[in-house]
């Protein structure tokens, strides 16, 4: 064998290796890319569980706020209702309606984007039992839904 073939095996060789490499650090990025999802979608879960319409839900919302001196201050407030709906499925854009009796016997209905950075975190309450996926007609009705012991 010539000096000339010899490179040329050895530059063949190196190419080889080389390609096996970016072919290596490919699947790497793609595995850590899926487990970056994974862990999204279970901190997805767990911020927000069974939010369903019938469900009472403890809702954290961070509000900021300016002091007297104008700085800015941020705070959890605690919205707790009724889900009368939840529209837009598992969607970026997904929103539930929460309704609650405020004082003197008026109702206030809240709509949230369900995957707001506002919200801090969901808790669920209670849960009741519904046969419908908009629950409208709780605004006029008067009877108590019949709870789900859990």
């Amino acid at each position: 064998m010539s000096k000339q073939e010899k490179k040329t095996q050895q530059e063949e060789k190196e190419q080889k290796e080389q390609k096996e490499q970016v072919k290596d650090q490919k699947a790497n990025q793609e595995d850590e890319k899926q487990g970056k999802e994974e862990e999204k979608k279970d901190k997805q879960e767990e911020k927000f569980p069974e939010v369903k319409p019938g469900r009472v839900v403890r809702i954290y919302e961070k509000v900021k706020e300016i002091d007297l001196k104008g700085n800015p201050k941020e705070r959890i407030q605690v919205f707790e209702g009724m889900v009368l709906a939840r529209k837009g499925g598992s969607q970026p854009g997904a929103t539930i309606t929460v309704r609650k009796i405020a004082a003197n016997g008026v109702g206030v209905e809240k709509i949230y984007p369900i995957h707001s950075p506002v919200i801090s975190k969901i808790e669920v309450v209670r849960k009741y039992k519904v046969r419908r996926a908009k629950l409208y007609y709780l605004r006029d009705y008067k009877k108590k839904l019949k709870e789900i012991k859990a």
